[in-house]
């Protein structure tokens, strides 16, 4: 672990376990900045935090706090962004800025997995990846960039709905990502469990990704794993309903002259007013989901370590 103290700080508990090979999932904050309202958002970040030790693992959200990278959070530092309302999104892009203006905010995709990788986390839990946006051949989320270039296992729902799955997963494909559909051999579509696309390699268990972890390693390849995880059936959206959602809130986008950076969250909340809710509800369900496999996951590739004496 190299030393970043001076920008980075990493909770007592959080450092603990990485030198002692103790298992540790990442979480980003984005999702607590800026992808739901208080106090749901607050509400989620602490049942994520509570899914990790409930497995033995060490949970490690990551977000800025007053120019400061925080590795692993405490409960005030949870409920202190989650009331924050003047946060920044903040992606790979914005980190040495919001360092230097001593910003609050919370981490994207692209964002945590830059950090994880810094400070030797092999194992990241997100809800979606960002993507290519609809319409467009240049709106594409710097999240897909960092899967190129950052070596950890990251556990999703698949990209989110408002995306151009399709051309999202061309250009992963162009950047040599794999895609491990947990269970499935369809990429799912983040509030449904299939899209008609298929993943580069289907698993049935965490064994099989840790194997392919391992193997990446002693080739070294700095690309992502992306290990995708359908929703829960019961928390399931059928696609003609997100799609009818989507649509109308691309429309009030187009009308509001909203994209870039404003587009995801603010399609998001469009989409969550247009459901009366119901997809938040299915967000909440697959984030946690996806809590649960990366744990596993972790677990796994700490009892390789400890079987075995050695970093695999």
């Amino acid at each position: 672990m190299n030393n970043f103290s001076d920008l980075i700080i990493i909770s007592r508990e959080v450092k603990s376990a990485l030198t002692s090979n103790r298992p540790v999932v990442a979480f980003e904050s984005a999702v607590i900045t800026h992808g739901l309202p208080y106090p749901t958002n607050l509400e989620l970040a602490l049942e994520m935090e509570m899914i990790a030790e409930n497995h033995h693992v060490v949970p490690a959200t990551i977000a800025l706090i007053n120019g400061k990278i925080h590795v692993g959070l405490s409960k005030s530092q949870i409920t202190e962004l989650s009331q924050n309302n003047k946060t920044h999104k903040i992606s790979t892009k914005d980190l040495a800025i919001s360092v230097s203006n001593q910003w609050y905010g919370g981490t994207t995709v692209a964002a945590t997995l830059v950090i994880a990788q810094l400070v030797g986390i092999s194992v990241f839990a997100t809800g979606g990846i960002g993507g290519v946006h609809r319409n467009s051949n240049f709106d594409i989320s710097n999240d897909l960039l960092e899967l190129s270039r950052n070596p950890v296992i990251t556990v999703c729902a698949g990209a989110k709905s408002i995306l151009d799955l399709p051309a999202t997963l061309e250009y992963l494909e162009t950047m040599g990502v794999p895609l491990l559909g947990f269970q499935t051999d369809e990429f799912p579509a983040f509030y449904s469990r299939t899209s008609g696309l298929k993943v580069t390699h289907k698993v049935e268990t965490t064994s099989e990704i840790v194997d392919v972890f391992k193997h990446q390693k002693s080739l070294k390849l700095q690309n992502a794993i992306l290990v995708v995880n359908p929703i829960p059936k019961e928390s399931e959206i059928e696609k003609s309903i997100v799609e009818n959602y989507i649509q109308n809130a691309i429309k009030d986008a187009e009308n509001e002259g909203i994209h870039g950076p404003e587009a995801t969250p603010y399609l998001l909340e469009k989409v969550a007013i247009n459901s009366s809710g119901v997809t938040v509800a299915s967000n909440l369900a697959l984030l946690k989901n996806n809590a649960h496999l990366a744990c596993k996951i972790a677990t796994e590739i700490t009892s390789r370590f400890i079987s075995k004496k050695r970093i695999i």
